[in-house]
């Protein structure tokens, strides 16, 4: 596959960039002047320009002869008579005119309201490929450069950039803010805002850290400010390298396509992110803000400093921020056994999409800016996390982060292949990393290693095939991976050293019971004989032999393997752990329960069994949650009573009412979204018209959301009409149109609602969301994977025959699968029927 990139005959060194904005009419001019290398013989300039108005154009003395541009590739070529040696210097300056778009990419407007009335920012958005929106520049990460930003505006606003002012000019009631050099940076990583403003700061760390956000909301933002100072400061100890900026700010935005942004020095995030507030907002709020914030300061090394040389190793900068995000929290929070919650919330997510035949490896092919966006996915976070924590025990932490510390002092200000993190961490250990890696990293998948038997010296024999959840493996696909066999034995030992790089092998598992993948660290399914998996599920039960990790993994391999057939082996182990006490195995069993309840959405009869089956769990469950103050409990609480709200369990359905017509909005932060779920599934239309209104409000944060996100659950197709309709107004933000999708999905009816209003807006959508975000993708998801019937695949298929799926393909395709899986699962309805007909009989 060959890359849609620039030419190399010339490369930039500086960037001198003056911009104007108009918040008023949304409009900006601005100029930019770049340093240029000459390293190939060449009369002509060709960088990156999209939705721009070039109005001069010269280099040095010449102007060109030709101007030349290309809107698929985002290109200008400008020709000039003369030609250029290698070895030149030369400058190219440019005076363009821009918008300040409403698609939250480039250099666009962010809008609020409140009792003052309408407030716009302008901010940026540049990952992966949006400077080029902002002002024409080489648009790849390779193509570093340094910066001087300088912005005109309104004194009453404040402005900011990525690194310190150094001056400001006064003109009139304008004001010219110039910024420091920034250090040598991909264009993907400039930042600069213009807005009304205000900070909290911290000052525990050496350099200030600010957190801003619309006035009066910066107030919720001192936990994320504090946060991020100590995460400085552990980033820098933990690796000795320095930040090198003088300063860090990061801002809260009404109006944003991701997360949060990684910009160099102005980290840039969601409110819903940003916010945290004790006794206002949830537990899971906390741990969410926390995540977020760390995963952006480990990127001011993991990205910043050192950069993927191209696309196709995007992983080399999620996947660590990712890890080291956990760890960070691991570091600070160790009463909340984040490695546990990594499992429910990283590990598992990534083998679920890994598992499928349309997945993609973690390093993948990357021709233009269209296929950029469809990689920040699971796999380039999550697996690329779960790799990164697979070779870190392989190595041992200490010998991990050695090779960590040494390849960002190696590589800083440069790019990176993944080769050269192999290295690294092979010069740290002494052992051949990339043998291991390699497969990990450039092949999709991972395998399922079923234990066929066990001789009477405790040696099993075992053998690997590629999972896939279709269960239909093709000899040619069927790669070989190599496996770290963490074996926990009944004598309490874990072996750690042995890996299975061939097809079949074996491995010392001791005479008494064992289990693979000890505390699941290593990326691969398990399927065991029936008479090892029923002895494991009764050490399970009485809390004996395992630990949180391995019941974790247990309940996964479980649900892997009962894909066609075999279902009620899962209920029968959800039910005999359903009163166990630890909140990460009953939030994974949580999960495995709703998953199985989803499959049924389409077939009433046995989804109706199959509730009473799943109220009575979730009350074993809740009677299991123990009054400590612990966030995994807050947070599984939270859950327990969600899920039992949807399925009906009237004292949770009228608890919540009772509540919220209480104290309305004021709710216990921890269930507030359960309880909105009540109302808008069971309350009055003028409930659900409040629980609209206040997410509509625009300044509740996370509580806004989980107002949004409550809203499909509604019975009413004439509501959820009325809400998905607000996505084509932009009454709901665009940032946020997948929160009106959360619920929407819990009822036959809201899918089909949802496909529907899908199907009928398209062309309006792919104006909405461009490819170059990537909301599109979770919209489609979100509706398309809900389906369970081939009649219904059919009918999707067909309705995209004829549509431009450029930067959903990939997505496209992995809906398509989940589908024929959903499909395929349904010849286990009859066995589950049966099975919850004796299931109910003996209670």
């Amino acid at each position: 596959m060959q890359r849609q990139i620039l030419p190399k005959n010339v490369v930039p060194k500086h960037y001198r960039v003056f911009l104007s904005p108009n918040l008023t009419t949304s409009s900006y001019t601005g100029t930019v002047s770049i340093d240029l290398d000459v390293v190939e013989p060449t009369s002509s300039v060709t960088l990156n320009v999209n939705e721009l108005q070039l109005k001069t154009v010269s280099l040095g003395a010449q102007n060109p002869t030709k101007i030349e541009t290309d809107v698929q590739l985002q290109t200008a070529k400008f020709s000039f008579s003369e030609a250029l040696s290698p070895g030149d210097k030369a400058r190219l300056d440019i005076a363009f005119d821009g918008i300040l778009n409403d698609k939250m990419c480039g250099f666009y407007r962010s809008v609020h309201r409140d009792a003052d009335g309408e407030h716009v920012m302008a901010t940026t958005q540049m990952e992966a490929t949006d400077c080029r929106r902002a002002f024409p520049c080489f648009d790849e990460p390779a193509l570093k450069a340094t910066f001087d930003i300088s912005i005109k505006a309104l004194k009453k606003f404040t402005v900011l950039s990525n690194n310190a002012v150094i001056k400001t000019e006064d003109e009139g009631e304008f004001q010219v803010t110039h910024f420091d050099t920034t250090p040598r940076m991909s264009t993907y990583l400039v930042a600069f805002i213009v807005g009304e403003l205000d900070y909290v700061e911290s000052n525990l760390f050496r350099v200030p850290v600010r957190v801003y956000a619309t006035p009066g909301m910066e107030k919720r933002c001192q936990f994320s400010c504090d946060l991020a100072a100590r995460t400085l400061k552990f980033f820098e100890d933990t690796f000795g390298v320095a930040y090198p900026l003088p300063k860090l700010d990061m801002v809260g935005i009404h109006d944003f396509s991701a997360g949060a942004m990684e910009n160099w020095g102005l980290v840039t995030y969601r409110l819903a992110v940003l916010f945290y507030e004790e006794g206002v907002d949830s537990a899971a709020t906390k741990t969410r803000v926390a995540e977020v914030v760390q995963h952006e300061l480990a990127h001011q090394w993991f990205g910043n400093l050192v950069t993927m040389e191209w696309w196709d190793a995007l992983w080399l900068n999620e996947g660590f921020a990712t890890w080291m995000s956990w760890y960070s929290s691991n570091h600070f929070f160790p009463e909340w056994n984040v490695w546990e919650t990594y499992l429910n919330e990283a590990y598992l997510g990534c083998l679920s999409l890994d598992g499928l035949r349309s997945s993609h490896p973690i390093q993948v092919p990357v021709r233009s800016a269209d296929d950029v966006a469809q990689i920040f996915d699971k796999i380039s976070y999550l697996k690329g996390s779960s790799v990164i924590r697979m070779v870190a025990e392989f190595l041992g932490e200490d010998v991990f982060i050695a090779g960590i510390a040494s390849y960002l002092k190696k590589h800083a200000y440069s790019n990176c292949a993944t080769s050269d993190l192999w290295d690294a961490l092979s010069e740290a250990s002494g052992k051949d990393v990339r043998a291991f890696m390699d497969a990990w990293v450039l092949q999709a998948g991972y395998p399922m290693i079923t234990v066929k038997g066990i001789n009477s010296e405790g040696v099993a024999t075992i053998e690997q095939q590629r999972y896939l959840e279709t269960e239909d493996c093709a000899p040619e696909e069927n790669l070989l991976y190599p496996a770290a066999l963490a074996v926990r034995r009944a004598d309490g030992t874990v072996g750690r050293d042995e890996v299975l790089k061939t097809r079949s092998g074996e491995v010392n598992v001791g005479t008494g019971l064992f289990k693979l993948n000890a505390d699941q660290t290593g990326i691969y399914r398990v399927s065991y004989p029936a008479e090892i998996f029923d002895k494991l599920v009764a050490a399970g039960s009485k809390n004996e032999f395992l630990t949180v990790a391995d019941k974790i993994g247990l309940i996964g391999d479980t649900k892997a393997v009962t894909n066609k057939s075999g279902a009620t082996k899962l209920l029968e182990l959800l039910d005999a752990w359903k009163n166990d006490k630890e909140p990460n195995v009953l939030t994974t069993a949580l999960s495995a329960l709703l998953s199985t309840g989803s499959k049924l959405v389409f077939d009433p009869e046995v989804a109706k069994k199959f509730k009473k089956f799943e109220q009575r769990l979730l009350l074993a469950f809740s009677n299991n949650l123990t009054a400590d103050d612990d966030v995994r409990v807050a947070k599984l609480k939270a859950d327990i009573y969600t899920s039992a709200v949807l399925c009906g369990v009237q004292s949770y359905v009228d608890s919540a009412l009772a509540a919220f017509r209480k104290d309305k909005f004021l709710v216990d932060p921890d269930v507030r979204e359960a309880i909105y779920i009540a109302v808008a599934a069971n309350g009055t239309p003028e409930e659900w018209d409040e629980l609209l209104n206040y997410y509509l409000e625009g300044t509740h944060g996370a509580s806004g959301n989980s107002a949004l996100r409550s809203l499909g659950a509604t019975k009413s197709t004439e509501q959820r009409k009325k809400l998905l309709g607000l996505i084509i107004t932009g009454e709901i933000r665009p940032q946020d149109a997948y929160h009106a999708l959360a619920t929407t999905g819990t009822s036959a009816e809201g899918i089909n609602d949802s496909w529907n209003w899908l199907s009928e807006n398209w062309f309006k959508l792919r104006e909405i969301f461009p490819s170059s975000i990537s909301i599109m993708n979770f919209i489609v998801e979100m509706i398309i994977s809900k389906f369970t019937k081939l009649e219904q695949l059919d009918t999707v298929k067909k309705f995209f025959s004829d549509k431009d799926i450029s930067g959903i393909n990939m997505v496209l395709d992995q809906c398509f699968e989940r589908v024929s899986i959903n499909a395929a699962w349904s010849a286990n309805i009859d066995s589950v029927s049966s099975w919850l007909d004796e299931y109910e009989s003996k209670q």
